[in-house]
């Protein structure tokens, strides 16, 4: 029976219950079998046969084993029977939604109801308490037990009454009042209840040990496949040959086990800090660990004061009831400026909990509170002085729980293009069935031949079209470009994304902060009796300075003013101070000062925000926000409020509209619990503030870069449009005219908008069958109403892939915007901050998050390790002293230069990777010194070394090459990933403060593709190739020798070694990669080639057939070297080096061959070997590879048509890149056409 789950990471489960041993299906039929072969085989057939018979059933029962290790489905087929009954199953096999993991077959457990209990999946809008209240429930009355299933640190419960699995339910999205009413737990009865349901408040995982995961490993399918293939050799007499293999394979798998002990290590460390916190339990405070906290605990949480207190980790996700504390989230989100959190008081009572649209009122797990100020005025008072909180979610659940279950389950191995893997091993089969066919019809049409070594030739033929390395080489793609971004402070945690870096054909862009920089510059202010731009702050209006003065959300941490750059940018315009105690101070004159009240942040749905403050004895409230949101709650507008914003909008300035009014008498309890919604209406206007939001140095090259390179740029913003499509020009996003979609004044009509231009003078009316032809001359943007009205009119997926600019569009309008390009599918980059833009991140392809920390400075020695030491020490300056970070952000523009030679504290600093600028990063002299004294040469030289010799200057050649190989790890296994390192925003998680970090992952994602088709190419050419020479050599009685297996082997290795580091160009290329392996550029190239191959090897082994002696070898004898075998050898070495020369796939995404030293000097050294080899120069060479003399001048021919060969396959290649470009999805005609072919297939569904 299927049941549905209601989740994103798991589409359904299947029930089922264990058989007993005896009747399990891999059991009882073998004993069978084995009862027969004893009885009726083993008597009456000789004893070779009926060890053959034997063999076969013992081969059938271990495969039917591994096979149940390999495959959930078959495991459930073999082991258990399928149920419909939930209460008689004992497991369930989880089907995962896709890239959300693997199937698992995973226990049922079942827990008793208490009396009194809600059971979990009653979706009436409200998450479910443990309360004498929810002894109502009717479910509760039929069943006494929920039951469930855990998988991958996730909780899921069974409702009877939808029949289906939901998530375990946490108290997150209860009502504002129901929180405030809280106080915890009445009895010990209920919070042991309540304990029984969530657990403790742990991340606990089983820690592996290496012969445990070994195990693992080795009971993969290609790993069982590998040392199957090793036994066939074996039993060809191929010893060396298969001890170096086995030893090889051995050796890979354990460097894999040995580096996911590492990451698993590292992440037990991460813990849930034991800090003891005061609980309200029972009616009164208690002490109680960190650990023990229970969803629904009502806690007193904060900085402890005194003497060298520390700021204090946040044990769960915790909703402020009472207070506010400042915390630095810099764990989670990258986000260096510490965040204000504020209690939920002034809310309405019927307004629901969202966790990411309330974030300002939750302190998040794992991040850090910085201070807090305790609320006097609640029911409850802390004995500690500590900020009221209820808890939300503990473990996995929370925040940090979250990032954690993503690391945690990233570490699996890693692959690009599984299924067309598959696939392609399919193709090649169909050929290596053919050879074996071949050669199994000829070996049994010969009498003399042993039916044995028949057998076992045909299954070497076969398994040499599925090569052993495949896996390795797949997983050596990705973990390569896992390594290189990761040495440039890009941190990924969802690896298999890579490969869609490479087929990106849109990149979309935050503005603020993303393409333009943090640091703002406030111009002035325009008053309501002119629209000229004041910059004098003493010519301002009382109200208007008093707003730009106090209505701000600045905060003062360890005596340092932190917050929105804008804000700070604000008050120093107006030259006033901002205190400890909340006020706002006039530097100059004799004004009053103004004390804040109250505070209501500012909120992306409402696009403003407001406070409370008294001004001497009277009370005001101050608001700011966009100007349109403003003009809505104005008693009076100015006929030039809106011309006078769009002035200074167009120019691409950053405006947003003030205004005040005077409240009535009160007390100042009463004026801090006023409603937000009565504070903000009947609103007077004190001005437009303006200001200028200066780009990011490199924004506008990244963005021409990006254009050049056959990519659609997007940006999606939440300022105003005006300013968007004054930035997006600046930036090359937009080239054309803009226009922007309108409403049409005065018009209600939902489908009564105008397409205008940002000067007004081009206004044609919205239509939908006209979008596609205007696209063509214009520019578009969409606003969020525009957006809005396309939804209700179902025109999204027609106008959001031709619309270049997406303004004032709220979070979740973002991820709409993504989603619709995901579905008229286009493979989509978002790239933005860790804060508000999480929803479109995680919904696009490839989704960056940018964070405010600054990358660290490329170290001498380019190691990774050295990297992420600095990259650490990095992170722990952010966390240590953020406010240093905010601060600073003006200085991060200038580049500064200092020796790396120094005693400990000296300052290293240079250019930074990709063109961003670093800022000083403290290293001590461990770290520097030893560097510059294993990698710079002419500095020991300069110290007062000798002059190096030309032998030594040779060796540091050779140690340099070798460096630049092993800096990149061996790629079997990819970057350690921490904490710190990736945000919970994206899979990408970029350390950096520029838009550069996007071009290095889409050139990295091309690298992988174009690396992995050129793997497939020469796997399956080589592959190929081998099964004919097996074929051709066994039917004419001849073997390849041990050692020359060996040497074949050899070379095989170290070729895909060197083609595996191939870098990328520093530039991306116009020209896109192929996309697909299924394509007629691979499939024509693949025959093509195969062909000309074939041909070379029928040409010289029927060359060298004449040269043989007359009488036959002995089909199944022992090797013995002729000239049959000797060219047969020599021409598939010969094809194999053609092969990997000629499908390399260099310019213009990757070093080109000879930019590829390695992987050069393999190629040249091969071509002399095989020169060497044929000439019979070294006699004693070719003697120890047992390889026979050719007579002259045939050996001389065999080079002519190697060389005719390798000309052939490289037209050929050549000739079809030419003939089949990949596909450019930017080109307008293409663009126009897949929008249209989405419209139509939405009209016929």
């Amino acid at each position: 029976m299927r049941i549905p789950v209601d989740s994103k990471i798991v589409k359904l489960v299947e029930l089922y219950k264990w058989r007993a041993p005896v009747w399990r299906l891999d059991i009882w039929p073998f004993a069978g079998l084995y009862a027969a072969w004893l009885v009726m085989a083993a008597p009456q057939l000789d004893p070779a046969d009926a060890g053959i018979v034997l063999g076969c059933i013992v081969i059938s029962h271990i495969l039917t084993w591994l096979f149940t290790a390999w495959s959930v489905d078959f495991r459930c087929f073999m082991h258990a029977a399928k149920v419909k009954d939930i209460h008689v199953a004992d497991v369930c096999k989880v089907i995962p939604a896709k890239f959300s993991g693997s199937k698992e077959v995973v226990p049922l457990h079942q827990r008793k109801i208490a009396p009194g209990e809600k059971l979990n999946g009653l979706r009436d809008g409200s998450q479910l308490w443990t309360s004498k209240q929810a002894g109502t429930s009717s479910s509760a009355a039929q069943t006494s037990e929920e039951i469930g299933f855990e998988y991958r640190k996730q909780q899921f419960i069974f409702s009877e009454d939808e029949g289906k699995f939901f998530k375990l339910d946490y108290p997150s999205k209860e009502l504002f009042g129901t929180y405030r009413k809280l106080t915890g737990y009445g009895s010990e009865a209920k919070s042991i209840v309540a304990m029984e349901k969530w657990g403790r408040n742990i991340f606990e995982f089983p820690q592996p040990t290496f012969g445990g995961l070994m195990k693992e490993h080795c009971m993969e399918p290609f790993f069982v496949f590998q040392v199957f293939c090793v036994g066939l050799w074996c039993l060809d007499e191929y010893w060396y040959y298969s001890v170096f293999t086995l030893l090889m394979l051995i050796l890979f798998e354990s460097t894999v086990v040995k580096s996911r002990l590492k990451t698993l290590q590292e992440l037990r460390r991460v813990r849930v800090d034991s800090q003891t916190l005061m609980v309200h339990r029972s009616g009164k405070w208690v002490k109680l660990s960190g650990m023990d906290l229970l969803p629904g605990d009502v806690v007193s949480i904060g900085r402890p004061t005194g003497q060298g207190s520390e700021e204090r980790t946040v044990p769960a996700d915790m909703l402020l009831v009472g207070g506010s504390a400042i915390a630095n989230e810099a764990l989670l989100t990258g986000e260096s400026t510490p965040q204000w959190k504020g209690s939920i008081v002034g809310r309405e009572p019927g307004d629901r909990l969202s966790v990411r649209r309330d974030k300002n009122h939750v302190l998040f797990g794992g991040t850090k509170i910085l201070q807090h100020t305790a609320d006097k005025g609640g029911p409850l008072k802390t004995p500690d002085g500590g900020c009221v909180a209820v808890v939300l979610r503990t473990g996995f659940e929370t925040s940090q729980g979250k990032l954690m279950r993503t690391i945690l389950f990233s570490t699996e191995r890693v692959t690009a293009n599984n299924w067309e893997s598959g696939l392609f091993i399919c193709f090649l089969v169909v050929f290596a069935l053919i050879a074996a066919g071949y050669v199994l019809k000829k070996g049994l049409d010969d009498p003399t031949r042993s039916k044995y070594k028949l057998f076992l030739n045909c299954s070497l033929i076969i398994t040499s079209v599925i090569p052993p390395e495949l896996p390795m080489e797949l997983s050596i793609a990705v973990n390569t470009s896992l390594i290189a971004l990761a040495k440039r402070g890009i941190y990924c945690t969802e690896p298999f994304r890579i490969p869609f870096a490479g087929k990106v054909d849109v990149c979309c862009f935050d503005k603020t902060g993303t393409l333009t920089s943090d640091d703002m510059e406030f111009r002035g202010v325009v008053l309501s009796d002119s629209t000229e731009l004041l910059a004098d702050s003493s010519k301002f209006s009382n109200p208007t300075v008093q707003a730009l003065a106090s209505c701000h959300a600045l905060v003062f941490v360890d005596n340092k003013l932190v917050g929105d750059p804008l804000e700070k940018a604000a008050l120093k315009g107006v030259d006033w101070n901002y205190t400890a105690d909340e006020r706002a101070i006039p530097r100059k004159g004799s004004a009053q000062p103004v004390q804040i009240i109250a505070r209501h942040h500012f909120a992306s749905h409402l696009k403003r925000m407001s406070v409370v403050a008294r001004v001497d004895d009277a009370f005001f409230c101050f608001v700011k926000g966009a100007p349109e949101t403003i003009q809505e709650r104005l008693t009076e507008v100015d006929p030039r409020y809106v011309d006078a914003y769009k002035e200074y909008t167009r120019q691409g300035s950053r405006v947003l509209a003030l205004a005040y009014k005077r409240l009535p008498d009160m007390a100042v309890g009463d004026a801090r619990n006023l409603d937000r919604q009565e504070v903000e209406e009947g609103l007077s206007f004190a001005g437009f503030a303006v200001f200028a939001c200066p780009l990011r140095h490199d924004s506008a090259a990244v963005m021409k870069e990006l254009k050049d390179s056959s990519h659609d740029l997007v940006m999606i913003t939440g300022d105003q449009a005006l300013t968007a499509c004054h930035v997006a020009a600046q930036v090359n996003i937009i080239s054309r005219p803009a226009l922007i979609l309108t409403p049409q004044p005065g018009v209600l009509n939902e489908g009564s908008f105008d397409w205008l231009s940002p000067d007004e003078k081009v206004r044609l009316p919205y239509k939908k069958e006209e979008v596609l032809e205007i696209a063509c001359d214009y520019d578009l943007c969409l606003a969020g109403d525009g957006l809005n009205m396309l939804q209700r009119t179902h025109a999204l997926e027609l106008v959001i892939p031709v619309t270049k600019v997406f303004a004032r569009v709220a979070p979740d309008q973002k991820e709409l915007i993504l989603t619709t390009l995901k579905a008229v599918g286009r493979t989509a980059l978002m790239c933005g901050d860790g804060t508000n833009d999480v929803g479109a991140l995680k919904q696009a392809h490839v989704g960056v998050a940018l964070l405010n920390a600054i990358p660290p400075a490329k170290p001498a020695n380019d190691s990774p390790s050295a990297l992420t030491e600095l990259g650490n020490a990095t992170t722990a300056q952010s966390d240590s002293a953020p406010s240093a970070g905010q601060g600073s952000k003006t200085k991060r523009q200038k580049g500064t230069t200092a020796s790396t030679s120094g005693l400990a504290g000296a300052v290293e600093t240079g250019p930074s990777v990709s063109g961003a600028v670093t800022r000083p990063v403290k290293v001590g002299v461990s770290s520097v010194q030893p560097t510059i004294s294993k990698t710079s040469p002419t500095s020991q030289s300069r110290q007062g070394s000798k002059p190096l010799t030309p032998a030594e200057l040779q060796r540091q050649k050779l140690k340099k090459m070798m460096d630049e190989l092993n800096e990149e790890g061996d790629g079997r296994t990819p970057p350690t990933v921490k904490l710190g390192d990736a945000s919970m925003a994206a899979p990408f998680t970029a350390k950096h403060s520029s838009v550069r970090p996007t071009t290095d992952i889409i050139r990295q994602g091309r690298s992988t593709l174009v690396t992995t088709l050129q793997m497939f190419k020469i796997l399956g050419l080589n592959c190929l190739a081998t099964a004919y020479v097996l074929s051709v050599m066994y039917l004419d009685g001849v073997k390849l020798g041990d050692m020359q297996a060996t040497i074949h082997g050899v070379f095989t290795a170290a070729f895909f070694l060197f083609i595996s580091h191939a870098r990328p160009l520093n530039t991306l290329s116009a020209e896109r990669p192929h996309p697909n392996i299924f394509s007629p550029y691979v499939i024509l190239s693949l025959l093509g080639q195969f062909a000309i191959h074939i041909t070379f090897l029928i040409t010289v082994v029927n060359g060298a057939q004449k040269f043989m002696p007359e009488e036959c070898i002995e089909p199944d004898s022992e090797f013995s070297p002729n000239l049959v075998n000797t060219v047969s050898y020599m021409a598939n070495m010969m094809i194999q080096v053609a092969t990997f020369a000629v499908n390399y796939i260099g310019h213009p995404f990757n070093q080109s061959i000879r930019e590829n030293r390695p992987f050069y000097f393999a190629l040249t050294s091969a071509a002399v070997f095989f020169t060497a080899l044929l000439s019979d120069l070294f006699r004693s060479l070719n003697d120890s590879l047992r390889l026979v003399p050719l007579p002259q001048p045939y050996g001389r021919q065999v080079l002519g048509y190697a060389a005719a060969m390798v000309a052939g396959c490289y037209l050929w290649e050549h000739s079809l890149r030419w003939l089949f470009p990949p596909p450019s999805p930017t080109k307008p005609r293409h663009r126009r056409r897949s929008a249209t072919k989405s419209v139509e297939t939405k009209k016929r569904e």
